[in-house]
């Protein structure tokens, strides 16, 4: 018989201390067993199985040995047989001896069976000596007492279990590998305890292997890249001896561990070569460490590894940090940044999210956590890196997603830590995610830990804030409280113009409407259709940039007839009217700065503005203006014709409201603010409420008469209102009406009109409000086109807001007529500069050719408005558009 060959192979696995598991270069396997010897049973945990079976592992898997095969013996099953043979390791040492010299092993009974050849024979020989000499040192399984390793195979509670062992780096064996991420490991938890169980490689997910369904056989193929991640974990790890860092447990109740061999972490080697994807769901079980899988994993997309192989990195192309100033914090989630070049943008935080108002657990803490951000971050200066985009979506617009950092300190990490703000579940896709998406996962846990923010179970206490500029009643009442105080703490909540303000005052949970008193800033747009005055829109955005939502103090002087709050604000302890006015950005109200006593400070600042050309004063001309008061002063003696004094004009200072401009003439219907007015709203409540009832519901009894007051309800609103019938149209059964509180008219059919009760809503219970009123030194133009565009002016101007009227005339031959100058109290501060002269300017009015004894009298009015009507007439505006329509 032939001598055996020796043959080359690479051990693949140990399945127990008499029996290897080899490789070829073509990576076929086969079993080899060790011959003459057997060796206990691991499968059955005999005694001394697994120290018989760590003996032979710790010298030979993955390494390449020689061996010979000496006889084979079939199997009972499968038809095959099972090789035995020598082995020759690296270092010279021979199996089977070195196993039956510790002892680890006994010969087989039909040893000598077997040793037909000489050198079969003679290794036997020596293997009974070794063996003899192993039973008189009681060696491994000659031990008096051998060694007892209870192994577990099954836990019972893998939750317990882990929580026991949590955080420990238990030594271990990595029995089989199942997939790239599932192990079959023996965790040696002492060296007489092995619990042997699935173990997931935390932090990662890797294609899944062919997989068997055992109920019917079928057959699940492989993932792409599935069995090259199982062969890969497979080659470095099979029954290598690793340490496995207990995390905690799965959903479907296995370990989550990390496996760290000797040279590192798996799971970073892994994701390397492309061979799995990063996940979350471990994240903060790994804490640092986590940040090295996902860089392995952007190596992998980098070079487009495995299963990264056809990955396209994604593209932001605003990547670079850049420094801006928060303009606005509009949630705790959302903020509005400034560049260098004054403009704002909205970036979203990347990867966390305000408390959710449709949470009614996280809802309570929204306002909370919007002011833990605006405390810290409004006005000041902050990097950003763009980490992504958002798509526009139904109901969302496009939005960036950023890193925002302050003093070195990341405010979505800084919102997450204090229990102000969630971490947004990625999908693994998402590219936009927070660079330190792993920190904010953990610092999110430990919140929920401490119950910090909205993770406290107790909700804040919730706090109601009272607008007091709801209506003048209520503003009156506060006035009386903040008046008394000096520099009250405030918050800018929104600007509304240059002027005019939101503010909060939270220690009184009060909201206001606050108006800088002393001073006029131009009107800025209020929509899309409306025009600003000149600088208007530069004053509201000057405002914004130096108030918004800035921590601010008050003093509080007044109220107007809205209920806004009137007085002076104060930013960085410096008067912002002041700032304003030193800006060019609005002019002065002698009247009211007088009043609140800070005018020598305010007239300075508008000098100051004045010599800058600033804003407003860019074209100012001190000699014209010099010119200008002379001329003033002379003309305040214009006698009348021939010598004879004219009837003085009256000075006589209403505040009033327009309620509505007769198309057909331009005259205007006026509501005096005062007790009249204060009647009105409370009759109309109380007219709203009687015809709440059904049983005032009824029609009139019989067609009304000219003359007669009844109820009617205007078709634009929907609200019952006092009406005088003015004429019958008795075939149509409808009657021409007048609002008598209002002055606008309307056709009602008879059905729809109501009778009204003359003891509680008649004209002796409250006069009619709407008093008849013309637009002194104007002759507004005949053709119905210009008209048309005089009355839309007088409209946009003057309807529905408060205005000051000064009564020039009462005209008793025309039905108490009143001839009145009608000027806004923010604006005006001379009876010259009026509403009555805007329309002469806009070309859409011009001076009486025929004027009254009271407007001749007042012959500096008359020489300002005929100079704005030349000025029209040149600029070829309005009725002047084709020229001068008074010429012969």
């Amino acid at each position: 018989m032939a001598a055996p060959q020796p043959q080359e192979g690479k051990v693949k696995s140990v399945l127990s201390g008499d029996t290897l598991v080899l490789q070829n270069k073509a990576k076929q396997e086969r079993t080899l067993s060790l011959a003459f010897i057997n060796a206990p049973r691991l499968q059955q945990d005999e005694a001394c199985s697994f120290e018989s079976r760590d003996f032979i592992r710790k010298l030979c898997v993955g390494k390449v040995i020689h061996f010979k095969v000496l006889y084979a013996i079939p199997q009972k099953t499968g038809g095959g047989s099972r090789d035995y043979g020598t082995v020759v390791l690296a270092g010279g040492q021979q199996l089977p001896d070195l196993v039956v010299q510790e002892g680890w092993a006994k010969l087989r009974d039909d040893a000598e069976r077997k040793a037909e050849s000489p050198p079969a024979a003679e290794l036997l020989e020596k293997l009974q000596a070794l063996e003899a000499h192993a039973k008189a040192d009681e060696k491994g399984v000659w031990a008096a007492k051998p060694k007892t390793v209870q192994n577990i195979r099954e836990l019972s509670d893998p939750k317990a279990f882990a929580e026991e062992h949590k955080g420990e780096a238990t030594e271990s064996v990595v029995e089989r590998v199942l997939s790239g991420d599932r192990l079959i490991c023996r965790l040696m938890i002492t060296p007489t305890q092995h619990v042997q169980t699935t173990v997931l490689v935390a932090g990662l997910k890797s294609p899944t292997t062919a997989r068997t369904n055992p109920s019917d056989g079928s057959t699940q193929p492989a993932e792409p890249y599935g069995n090259e991640s199982q062969a890969f974990v497979e080659e470095r790890l099979l029954q290598r001896g690793v340490q496995v860092r207990i995390l905690g447990v799965s959903p479907n109740n296995l370990l989550v561990g990390e496996v760290r061999h000797p040279v590192g972490n798996i799971a970073e080697f892994l994701l390397k070569e492309g061979l799995a994807r990063c996940v979350d769901h471990h994240s903060t079980w790994l804490g640092g460490e986590m940040g090295k899988l996902r860089q392995a994993e952007r190596s992998a997309k980098e070079r487009q590894a495995g299963i990264f192989k056809s990955h396209v990195a994604q593209r932001s192309g605003g990547s670079s940090e850049s420094e801006a100033t928060v303009s606005r914090v509009f949630s705790a989630d959302t903020l509005f940044i400034r560049n260098k070049a004054g403009t704002d943008r909205r970036v979203n935080l990347s990867s966390v999210r305000q408390p959710k108002p449709t949470d009614p657990k996280q809802s309570p803490f929204g306002a909370e956590a919007k002011e833990f951000l605006r405390k810290r971050l409004i006005g000041k200066h902050v990097k950003v890196t763009i980490d992504g985009k958002r798509p526009a979506t139904e109901g969302y617009d496009e939005r960036e997603m950023a890193t925002v950092s302050n003093n070195n300190k990341n405010v979505a990490l800084l919102l997450v830590e204090n229990g102000y703000a969630s971490v947004i579940r990625h999908r693994m896709d998402d590219a936009d995610r927070s660079p330190i998406y792993d920190e904010l996962l953990a610092a999110e846990e430990a919140a929920q830990k401490e119950g910090k923010g909205m993770w406290n179970p107790k909700p804040p206490k919730q706090q109601t804030v009272v607008d007091y500029s709801e209506s003048l009643e209520k503003a009156k009442r506060q006035l009386t409280l903040l008046s008394k105080q000096k520099r009250v703490p405030a918050v800018v909540d929104f600007v509304k113009s240059g002027s005019r303000f939101t503010v909060l005052v939270p220690r009184d949970n009060a909201k206001l409407t606050f108006v800088l008193g002393g001073i006029r800033a131009p009107r800025s747009a209020r929509g899309p259709n409306d025009t600003a005055e000149p600088f208007g829109q530069e004053a509201h955005d000057f405002a914004t940039k130096r108030c918004m939502q800035r921590d601010v103090e008050i003093d509080v002087e007044d109220t107007d007839k809205q209920g806004g709050f009137i007085g002076q604000l104060y930013v960085n302890r410096e008067s912002f009217a002041k700032v304003l006015v030193e800006e060019g950005l609005a002019s002065v109200h002698a009247y009211s700065a007088e009043k609140s006593g800070n005018a020598n400070e305010l007239f300075a600042a508008e000098e100051k503005a004045k010599e800058a050309r600033r804003g407003l004063w860019q074209d100012w001309d001190p000699s014209q203006e010099a010119a200008e008061d002379g001329e003033e002063v002379e003309q305040a003696d214009t006698n009348g014709v021939n010598g004879d004094a004219l009837p003085p004009r009256e000075r006589n200072y209403k505040d009033v409201t327009v309620t509505y401009v007769d198309p057909s003439s331009a005259r205007v219907k006026l509501q005096m603010i005062g007790s009249g007015k204060a009647n009105l709203d409370s009759l109309m409540k109380d007219f709203a409420n009687f015809h709440i009832s059904s049983s005032n519901s009824q029609p009139l009894q019989q067609p009304p008469k000219a003359g007669d007051i009844v109820s009617a309800k205007f078709t634009q609103d929907g609200v019952w209102y006092r009406a005088r019938v003015r004429r019958n149209d008795r075939e149509n059964k409808s009657s021409d009406i007048v609002y008598i509180d209002y002055g606008n008219s309307e056709t009602q059919p008879w059905s729809a009109l109501r009778p009204l009760d003359p003891s509680r809503f008649g004209t002796q219970k409250l006069k009619p409000q709407a008093i008849d009123a013309a637009l002194s030194f104007l002759q507004f133009p005949t053709a119905p086109e210009y008209l048309a565009e005089s009355v839309n002016m007088l409209n946009d101007i003057t309807l529905e807001r408060d205005l000051v009227a000064n009564i020039d005339f009462t005209d008793a031959r025309d039905n108490n007529l009143l001839w009145v100058t009608l000027m806004d109290p923010k604006q005006a501060s001379t009876l010259n500069q009026s509403i009555n002269a805007e329309v002469v300017s806009e070309g859409l009015a011009m001076v009486a050719r025929n004027l009254r004894p009271f407007e001749r009298a007042a012959g500096d009015v008359v020489a300002d408005l005929k100079k704005r009507e030349e000025g029209a007439k040149k600029e070829r505006l309005g009725m002047w558009e084709y020229g001068d329509l008074t010429e012969d």
